[in-house]
């Protein structure tokens, strides 16, 4: 029987979907009233034509979803909605499309009638952060009239990194500039903000991340289940792993220093034996501490394999005189049981992934089919495939270091030269200690978490608020001393602010009461003996 759907729309458009989807091979039989239906819908489609509140979308859309249920809610909206896409992702339906093509819109009617989800949105006008009142001062006016040309600059770099150029020099010149204007951000935030009073004004200009280009949010998800979300993030990473990844983090990465094919084989793989892992888990059916002690004994084994088949166990390099295996070589002299420190607790990654089980969402316990659960899901897949290629790829350089015939199989040509390849080592060293005693206690105490994500043609970092508490509590004290003088800073920062402030004022009485008025005397004591003498000639 061909499925039946409900649909809701203005006159001139509901009569073209209508001819639309009766026309189309599945022979979908439309009802554009609740009279004419044979039993229950399979699909309740709605457009609301003009532009509605949020609040009104929610309310009429919680009716239809009362009135229909168990049947799905396909909402249709216009191009150039201006919802945010956060907030969109929280309305109660299974497929939410802006502006679709027709075969877009029969795609996603398939796949939502076959219980699926399906979201496709384009990005909204972003707000602007750096409105302030006239209340603030001018030094407040310069600090977010730089912040507003910096995030412009920014996002120009991202524009041109997106795909990434083809020449190697305007490669390295538009990350050189990339990473230049993320330090004057960061300076410029370190020195000037946030003040109190510029927060009320313009909270949004020191809490949002750093820009990255936007690409709309896309998600199909055919099977609502744990193996269906696993196979729909699979592919979405696998597919952003394919092109040549551009650095468009704040952050050095020795994944910068493995060649393209390498780079792309080592992320493939990591995602095929997370597959063997997440099927293994679910055959012992584990939940809780023990799916994390697992899954953490089980790292070692999963890197080591993803090394394994990104230097194939059969190729042979010469070393010392004779022939050795790369990958056993490889494996043997590198330290894969390492950990980051800034890896979030894989547990409710895992329960979702393997059990399908509920996801805490911005402090919403949401179902793990949700596309803000799925997104999120995606994030935190990203941020373990990205820093355990890092945790790979910085070992693969150690060993590059001591065997100069494997760079030309592994590394980037111009880290062929010892000097270039030393250099970079040190900078990552350099970078891990920077992290380790000031970037890392500095993002305990603000409790925040840097997630990589992986976007169209980049690697970027994305920033996720979430209590370390525990982790804060377990630094050293070198590190405990970086949070003593954040505290210390915010502690004196009103005191030193009403200092200035007084300061300010008694310097303005002195020019004006003492100062301007002696001027004033002076200069009428040589007008009036001016006047005496004019008087007297």
């Amino acid at each position: 029987m061909p499925s039946q759907l409900l649909l809701f729309a203005e006159p001139l458009l509901r009569e073209g979907l209508t001819r639309l989807l009766e026309d189309h091979e599945a022979g979908y039989r439309v009802a554009t009233n609740p009279e004419e239906l044979a039993g229950r819908p399979q699909l309740v489609i709605w457009h609301p034509g003009s532009v509605a509140t949020l609040a009104g979308l929610d309310r009429e859309l919680e009716q239809l979803r009362s009135r229909w249920q168990p049947a799905p809610l396909l909402l249709l909206l216009p191009q150039d909605q201006p919802h945010p896409t956060a907030q969109l992702l929280q309305l109660p339906v299974a497929g939410l499309l802006e502006a679709p093509e027709p075969q877009q819109l029969l795609e996603a009617i398939a796949t939502l009638t076959a219980g699926g989800r399906v979201v496709a949105l384009a990005d909204g006008p972003a707000p602007d952060p750096f409105n302030v009142p006239s209340g603030l001062g001018i030094g407040h006016r310069f600090l977010l009239s730089g912040l507003k040309q910096i995030d412009a600059d920014l996002d120009g770099c991202l524009t041109l990194l997106s795909p990434p150029p083809r020449g190697a020099i305007s490669l390295l010149v538009l990350q050189g500039r990339l990473r230049e204007l993320k330090a004057a951000r960061h300076c410029l935030l370190l020195l000037w903000g946030p003040l109190d009073s510029l927060m009320e004004a313009a909270p949004t200009a020191f809490s949002k991340p750093m820009p990255q280009a936007r690409f709309g949010t896309q998600l199909n998800l055919p099977s609502p289940n744990a193996e269906g979300i696993w196979q729909t993030l699979r592919g979405r990473l696998e597919a952003a792993s394919q092109g040549a990844l551009a650095n468009q983090s704040s952050q050095l990465l020795a994944l910068q220093g493995l060649a393209d094919e390498r780079r792309r084989d080592l992320m493939l793989a990591l995602l095929e034996h997370c597959d063997v892992v997440r099927q293994q888990l679910l055959a012992e059916d584990l939940h809780g501490q023990q799916l994390q002690a697992r899954w953490n004994e089980l790292q070692l084994e999963l890197r080591q394999q993803a090394l394994r088949a990104t230097t194939s166990p059969y190729v042979q390099l010469p070393r010392e005189g004779s022939l050795q295996g790369v990958a056993e070589a490889l494996i043997q002299g590198s330290d894969l049981a390492g950990s980051d420190p800034e890896l979030p607790e894989a547990q409710a990654m895992l329960a979702a992934l393997v059990h399908g089980q509920p996801l805490l969402v911005d402090g919403q316990l949401v179902p793990a089919d949700e596309p803000r659960a799925v997104l999120y899901l995606e994030q935190l897949l990203a941020n373990w495939l990205v820093r355990s290629a890092e945790l790979i790829s910085s070992e693969v350089l150690s060993c590059c270091a001591s065997w100069p015939e494997l760079r030309r199989y592994l590394l980037q040509p111009e880290l062929l030269a010892t000097r270039n390849l030393e250099r970079l080592r040190n900078q990552l060293n350099a970078q891990q200690r920077w992290n380790s005693w000031f970037v890392r206690p500095k993002s305990l105490y603000e409790s925040r978490r840097s997630l990589f994500s992986l976007q169209t043609g980049g690697i970027a970092l994305v920033d996720l608020t979430e209590p370390r508490d525990a982790e804060l509590r377990d630094l050293g004290w070198v590190q405990q001393l970086v949070t003593l003088s954040l505290e210390t800073r915010d502690a004196l920062a009103p005191q030193l602010q009403s200092l200035i402030k007084g300061l300010g004022d008694l310097f303005v009485v002195l020019l004006t009461q003492v100062v301007g008025r002696s001027i004033g005397l002076v200069g009428r004591g040589i007008r009036q003996g001016m006047g005496r003498s004019l008087s007297r000639g």
